[in-house]
């Protein structure tokens, strides 16, 4: 059996490369544009989760700065 391809969506370089790969899998007719659309979707939706989770991040640390500043 063929070994499974797996793409590294774990962080914002990872991401990027991921979707360079898609892009030339499409190009090269690797695999078919409908599912290149799907993976690159994925691609967007774990970018967005990242941001959200960085921005959360961020908004955490000032409300705690916020509160230390009130005492």
């Amino acid at each position: 059996m063929p070994r499974r391809k797996t793409l590294k969506l774990s962080t914002p370089a990872d991401i990027r490369r991921s979707i360079g790969r898609i892009g030339n899998m499409i190009l090269n007719g690797e695999i078919d544009p409908k599912r290149g659309n799907a993976l690159l979707y994925a691609c967007n939706s774990a970018l967005n989760v990242i941001k959200t989770s960085e921005l959360q991040a961020k908004l955490d640390e000032l409300e705690a700065l916020l509160i230390e500043s009130e005492r």
